[in-house]
Order: C-alpha cells, then structure tokens, then sequence
C-alpha cells in the first residue's frame, strides 16, 4: 500500500502563487506515475498534471499549462506542484494520487492511491 499526504494549500489572492508538496511512503526512485488533481465544490474532479517518477516525462491538462509546473524530489520521495498567477477559478480541494501501469493518464479512475487533499482559496 502507497500512502501519500498532501501539504502546501492555503489562502491566496488572485495572481499568486503557491507550491504543493505531495509526500509518498513509496520510494520514487521506482518508476510509477503521479498525477494531481483538483475537486470544486459541486464539480468532478479534474486532472491537472501527471509525472512519471525517476526521470519521465510530464503531461499537463489545457487548462493549467503554463501556469502549473510539476517536479519531483525522488531522493525525498517528494512530488510539488508550482501553481502560479492564480485565479479565482483554481479554488479547489487538491490531490496527489499514484499507480504504476496505466501510463501518463489524467483520469481520476486509473489512480489507485490518494491523499486526503489540500485546500487552495483563491480571492479576486
């Protein structure tokens, strides 16, 4: 079982930015995807940014390219995701989650394991 725990949400005003953390209890230096997505009230939830561990690449939905960035720490076994010149809209509960088969996916049914989420507010 992978555990993973989200950190770094919180409170910002439109045009900021912020940096989530995503900690796995699983070692990145074995290569599996990880992916992050977001949850609005009333909304499916989306994905965001998926990285394949040790080395991969990266794949970013339309809606965040260019503005979110994700990267991983694997000797800390560490995955952020930069958010900046944010908007109202990004409001969200946010999530990491992993699996390690179904390649570089953004759908939320291909993840196997999930943190608890982080909160981002967003202000105009």
């Amino acid at each position: 079982q992978v555990r993973l725990a989200e950190s770094g949400g919180g409170s910002v005003q439109a045009g900021g930015s912020l940096r989530l953390s995503c900690a796995s209890s699983y070692t990145l230096r074995n290569r599996r995807f990880i992916a992050w997505f977001r949850q609005a009230p009333g909304k499916a939830r989306e994905g965001l940014a998926v990285i394949l561990s040790a080395g991969g690449d990266t794949v970013y939905a339309d809606s965040v390219k260019g503005r979110f960035t994700i990267s991983q720490d694997d000797t800390r076994d560490l995955v952020y995701l930069q958010m900046n010149n944010l908007k109202p809209e990004d409001t969200a509960m946010y999530y990491c989650a992993t699996q390690a088969r179904l390649g570089y996916s953004l759908s939320p049914a291909d993840y196997t394991y999930w943190g608890q989420g982080t909160q981002v507010t967003v202000s105009s």
